[in-house]
């Protein structure tokens, strides 16, 4: 039987050109070469599966070969070229520094440097995991890396490029590699497939890409576990299945329960999911990945952040009609709390279970709610006329000796401003556009309202709120909420600001004695518009007062005092203003001998001295 070549070694690239998703660095590494500006050290850098090596023994071979085409990609007929590709060059070395970490192994490498190419013009040096080396072999290796032949070229490879030291960092030419994107990975898989004579789904290929997380080799690995599974077919049940996943199905079926008010629906298929073995904060995952899509899907300019196919789209689209930002931002709110308290919860299943309850009840209608009025945000699209009072009991009846001409002119009437317990109820459409005269019965008098018919169906589109229009509206209503709140600022007079002014003398007599004793002259006055005029003997105090945090706790005390927060400060410096004598702590003194004298912080550090506070 042929063994068995996995994916990753046998489709990985030996050209600039065919690796994946990484072209703004084998563009760099080509025109470097062509132009002969090929640095003696390189560093590259990032996560695991995305070609670091893979570049590096490119660039190896590239250097190395002797007759280079026009796009600077290695011939692979000259007697280099043919080593690479047997695994027999001479002039290509690769350390793995996991396990070569010590000064031993360093000093063992800087010998070999020594000894020139007998073939070929450079000798390259590829040393993986290069953060796995120590301080100490790092600075062996350190004078061999700034000043080395002609000959030798280094390149390093890591995955942690903030544990490698800076006098190493400095001596390289850094290549930072970014995470490949769910549509190269695709792409990279479907080429696979048709090499291999696979049929594929798009969609399973797709959710393999998802999986791997930007890792092209992670995605290879995945790819043949699951040709292994299913034949020469890849399908996206058989890929769900394979890679144990939530699929997008369960996501969809579950947000149309919250839509629904449906709770044994909601609590039946958690159930489901987690006896097919998943976890329940893997879910919570997924639902919050599924509302953020939706959540895209409220603005043309945010629907390409989606990596998903386009079916998949026009499922989020449809789905997204059903709702809008506001409950959208709500239930991701929501979700993420539920995230972060699963882990240290006690009753995991529970905390699942009261997430759906609480989503169901924000995102039903109010009428499958038993008539309970649904919390909207700033920036919702309002759906519903605001109701009139509310009806205890009343019969609906065709209208008698009604003048039909008049319904135009009929209102509904709102809900008295004010009156917070006023509970609204939902009404249901009514057939007809005439208006119907309701009957309702209080305390035996008999009332009649005239009330238009209004017809708006829950299921119906909404009009779109875009996110900048959520936003913008928001800030309206902040500045409104600030408006009012200047609005019932308390007044007060010069007696009522030195009351709270004594008061706080007071407290920082004993506290803050140097705070005190700057204050203690400054003869607050108030002025217009509540400020508070300060008189300060020099610009030195008036510097102090404002410093730090002096200034905030002092308007903050004001503040809360006198009920007011359009207090603030003028200070004003009177040279002929005699200045009061300060207090000082021991732990300020030391502070201002120590601006003066910088040693004295030494000093106190040799002798190990304590302050007296």
């Amino acid at each position: 039987m042929e063994d068995f070549v996995v994916s990753a070694r046998k489709y990985r690239p030996d050209t600039f050109d065919t690796v994946v998703g990484q072209e703004s660095i084998t563009t760099t590494l080509k025109n470097a070469i062509r132009n002969g500006h090929l640095a003696q050290s390189f560093l590259f850098c990032g996560p695991r599966g995305v070609g670091k090596t893979t570049c590096a023994r490119i660039l190896a071979r590239t250097i190395n070969c002797t007759h280079l085409g026009p796009d600077m990609e290695p011939c692979g007929q000259c007697e280099s070229c043919r080593g690479f590709l047997n695994n027999a060059s001479q002039n290509i070395y690769e350390l793995d520094a996991a396990s070569n970490r010590s000064v031993e192994a360093m000093r063992s490498l800087i010998e070999h440097v020594r000894i020139p190419p007998q073939v070929g013009k450079y000798k390259v040096y590829i040393i993986d995991e290069v953060h796995m080396l120590t301080t100490e072999a790092f600075n062996t290796f350190l004078k061999t890396l700034e000043e080395p032949p002609a000959y030798a070229k280094f390149i390093l490879a890591t995955t942690e490029k903030n544990k490698i030291i800076p006098t190493i960092l400095s001596r390289c030419q850094i290549f930072d590699f970014k995470r490949i994107s769910v549509e190269d990975i695709t792409a990279h898989l479907k080429r696979i497939c048709e090499k291999e004579g696979i049929s594929n789904e798009e969609e399973g290929l797709r959710v393999i890409a998802q999986k791997a997380d930007g890792g092209l080799r992670d995605a290879l690995s995945m790819f043949d576990q699951i040709v292994s599974f299913s034949g020469n077919s890849i399908t996206y049940k058989q890929v769900v299945s394979m890679l144990n996943i939530l699929d997008y199905e369960t996501y969809f079926q579950m947000t149309d329960f919250f839509f629904e008010g449906n709770v044994p629906g909601c609590l039946n298929l958690f159930n489901q999911v987690l006896d097919n073995g998943f976890d329940g904060q893997v879910f919570v995952e997924g639902l919050s990945s599924h509302f953020r899509s939706l959540l895209l899907m409220q603005d043309q300019q945010t629907i390409p952040l989606m990596e998903v196919s386009v079916h998949l789209q026009e499922r989020y689209a449809g789905q997204s009609l059903k709702t809008s930002i506001a409950p959208l931002l709500q239930a991701l709110e929501l979700c993420n709390g539920c995230d972060q308290q699963y882990r240290n919860s006690n009753h995991k299943r529970l905390l699942v279970e009261i997430l759906l309850l609480q989503l169901v009840r924000l995102f039903a209608p109010a009428t499958l709610r038993g008539g309970e009025a649904q919390p909207s945000l700033p920036g919702e699209s309002v759906r519903q006329v605001e109701p009139g009072p509310q009806i205890q009991s009343g019969t609906v009846r065709p209208a008698e000796n009604q003048d039909l001409s008049r319904g135009s002119e009929n209102t509904v009437p709102m809900t008295p401003a004010g009156k917070e317990n006023a509970s609204p109820v939902m009404r249901n459409p009514l057939s007809g556009s005439s208006p119907l005269p309701l009957e309702e019965k209080q305390t035996g008098k008999q009332l009649e309202q005239t009330v238009p018919s209004i017809i708006i169906p829950r299921t119906s589109v909404q009009s779109k709120t875009s996110l900048r229009a959520f936003d913008v509206k928001r800030q309206e209503s902040q500045l409104q909420d600030q408006a009012v709140d200047r609005q019932e600022e308390a007044d007060f007079d010069q007696e009522g600001l030195m009351k709270v002014w004594n008061s706080y003398l007071a407290k920082q007599q004993n506290e803050q004695p140097s705070v005190y004793s700057v204050l203690l002259k400054a003869n607050p006055e108030l002025k217009e518009n509540y400020a508070v005029r300060l008189t300060v003997p020099n610009r030195f105090v008036s510097e102090d007062l404002l410093s730090g945090s002096k200034e905030k706790d002092l308007l903050d005390y004001l503040r809360a005092g006198l009920k007011n927060t359009s207090i603030h400060f003028i200070i004003q410096v009177d040279e002929n203003m005699e200045p009061s004598r300060a207090i000082y702590t021991p732990l300020e003194k030391f502070q201002e001998m120590q601006k003066n004298n910088p040693e004295i912080a030494n000093f106190r550090k040799d002798l190990d001295l304590d302050l007296e506070l």
